[in-house]
């Protein structure tokens, strides 16, 4: 269906009122996926109908975690290529995006065996040496041991020795401590055969010569390989993966174990050379998948959030309370203070999507994830996007009162899921720091240039946008300025410094989410449509400034009678949203055989009907 059947009216930023009926919800759909809606996305919500996928009760987590990797052989059949998938960033991260909404132990194993097992293994296996047909048929699956438990965000300096013997030309791969062992790969028993790209120090002559990858076989039908030691984790919350500590015990290794990329190579002779000086680097170099990772990972995040708002927004308007002066009620989503906190929600979610297609875009167009500016943009998307995830998440659950509560309608599963990719490819805490340091130093970082002084209404997108803008220069003067103290040590000045610099970053995400948000709404030639988008944006936008009201006010940059209109000025645009609520999430796309939520359907009581209640029974006479 084209357009969405509401008789109400919503008003444009500028006062116009949008008829509803007018919106045409494939439009929307377009936007929100860059035009690749058939190409990219289609696939995949196909695939996920199928019944296998279907949401199960009262397994046990080893039944989960059996079913997850049963479901990730199905999409592993489905993949023509799964090195071109591999090598494709746009369609890796469409995969994310829909498998965040089906299963998060599934997300798991897919991201840990397309990306990093099998994007770093045809990345640093230039002469392809190794045989990909047991990982890209799934007759072996493929993990990443490279945490370490003493050893996580400061992995460079990991423990675990690889160490080259000429007279054998072997390795020989050894944990020499208990704070070697590596954290949390998903090496148990289930799913089969296994091998693992394993970060050790390279130890040759004597020398450490930094951090590298090595394959690994870990585990046949029978368990883990001679010197391997596997020992399970406690279960997580809402994930079923089979986590485990591991252990290697001087295993021998072939030559062909090294994967060092081009940048690096072991001789016949036993001589190492390396075109890059620093062992950081190396380390670095050889886990440059987890950029992508990041991408992958905040799509997945953005996947869940999306249909959690699905669901809660078309629960609100089924679900029905008293109201003033009314006999038969009216639905909960009729209420403003319902309709604020799920729409202000809708508008970061495709805030969010579009930060999430600019930075996959900058990516993947250029094969580009290691210039800085691109490690930039990609560690502040990937912190902003799942925190924003994991908050759209918390208000649909609470939106939907105790039926949110059910794993059987799906908002509660999902949260988990996304916390795992708060801490995943880089904690976000950790990561936004980093590119806290590198923008303030200028590395992959411009600032935007100051907008002209002039005013402007809380209707005007350019003038919104400005506010953005200059809240951002803001924050870069304020942490420099922190960061120039005198008479304290380093680290003391970056203590001094660190909170504004995070704040910088979060400035910087926001404002590159609404640029690309607006240019997005711009590209649309529908009227309602960039009108509706505009109208989104508009609430986005005044929502991110209202807690920097004072700021702007002090600077000059709002006027004492704009900062008092903030709040009403929200309540006005989501009132005005309202009627386009179920537009607005129907755009995103999820059939219903894939969002499989009871209380996002109209028939949702039926669910807990009782054929033999009492209200069933024909009274007797």
């Amino acid at each position: 269906m084209d357009v969405i059947a509401v008789a109400e009216t919503g008003a444009t930023a500028d006062g116009t009122a949008v008829p509803a009926e007018r919106v045409r919800i494939p439009l929307l759909t377009e936007v929100l996926f860059d035009r690749r809606f058939d190409d990219l996305h289609r696939p995949w919500t196909e695939l996920f109908r199928r019944d296998i996928f279907h949401y199960r009760d009262g397994l046990s987590p080893a039944e989960r975690s059996e079913l997850a990797y049963r479901r990730l052989r199905m999409v592993n059949e489905e993949i023509d290529s799964v090195e071109d998938l591999v090598s494709e960033t746009d369609r890796l991260v469409s995969l994310h995006e829909w498998l965040g909404v089906v299963d998060g132990t599934l997300t798991t194993l897919a991201t840990i065996h397309y990306n990093l097992f099998l994007g770093s293994l045809l990345r640093l296996d230039p002469r392809r040496t190794v045989d990909l047909v047991p990982f890209t048929r799934l007759r072996r699956y493929g993990t990443v041991l490279i945490t370490e438990l003493g050893y996580g965000n400061n992995a460079a300096e990991l423990e675990t020795t690889a160490t080259y013997r000429p007279d054998s030309d072997t390795f020989v791969l050894h944990t020499p401590s208990f704070a070697a062992q590596k954290f949390m790969p998903n090496t148990g028993p289930v799913g089969g055969c296994k091998s693992g790209l394993v970060a050790a120090r390279l130890i040759v002559r004597g020398e450490n010569c930094g951090v590298f990858l090595f394959l690994v076989p870990l585990r046949d039908a029978q368990g883990p390989l001679p010197g391997i030691r596997v020992r399970p984790l406690s279960e997580t919350p809402g994930s079923a993966v089979d986590h485990a500590i591991t252990s290697f015990d001087r295993v021998t290794l072939p030559r062909t174990a090294l994967l060092a990329g081009d940048h690096a190579e072991l001789t016949g002779e036993g001589a190492f050379h390396s075109r890059i000086g620093s062992r950081r680097r190396r380390f670095l170099r050889s886990i440059q998948r987890v950029t992508t990772g990041k991408l992958c990972l905040s799509a997945a995040a953005l996947g869940g959030a999306r249909a959690s708002l699905a669901i809660a927004v078309r629960y609100g308007h089924r679900r029905h309370t008293f109201a003033p002066a009314s006999r038969s009620g009216v639905p909960v989503f009729a209420y403003r203070c319902h309709q604020t906190r799920l729409i202000g929600a809708v508008a970061r979610a495709y805030a969010a999507t579009f930060l999430l297609r600019e930075t996959t875009r900058r990516c993947a167009g250029r094969g580009d994830t290691e210039s800085a500016e691109a490690e930039v943009l990609v560690a502040v998307a990937k912190g902003w996007i799942t925190w924003q995830a994991r908050d759209i998440v918390i208000e649909c659950r609470e939106r939907c009162g105790a039926q949110g509560l059910l794993s059987a309608n799906r908002i509660v599963d999902l949260l988990t899921p996304i916390e795992s990719t708060i801490t995943a490819e880089g904690d976000n805490l950790v990561i936004w720091t980093k590119a806290a340091a590198d923008m303030l130093t200028g590395r992959g970082y411009s600032p935007p240039a100051a907008p002209a002084t002039r005013t402007g209404e809380l209707t005007d997108r350019a003038f919104l946008l400005d506010l953005l803008v200059r809240h951002e220069l803001y924050c870069l003067r304020h942490a420099r300025g922190r960061l120039s103290m005198s008479g304290a040590g380093p680290m003391d000045r970056w203590n001094h410094a660190v909170n504004p610099a995070l704040d910088l970053v979060d400035a910087y995400a926001a404002r590159r989410a609404a640029q690309a948000f607006l240019a997005a709404a711009g590209r649309v030639d529908d009227h309602a449509t960039r009108s509706l988008l505009e109208q989104v944006f508009q609430l986005f936008v005044l929502q991110r400034l209202t807690p920097y009201a004072g700021l702007l006010l002090a600077d000059g940059h709002l006027t004492a009678e704009a900062v008092r209109d903030l709040a009403p000025a929200v309540d006005r645009v989501s009132a005005g949203l309202a009627p386009h609520a179920l537009t607005l999430v129907a755009a995103f796309a999820i059939p219903d055989p894939v969002l499989q939520a009871p209380i996002a359907t109209d028939r949702y009581a039926a669910v807990y009907d009782d054929p033999a209640g009492p209200w069933h029974t024909v009274p007797v006479g």
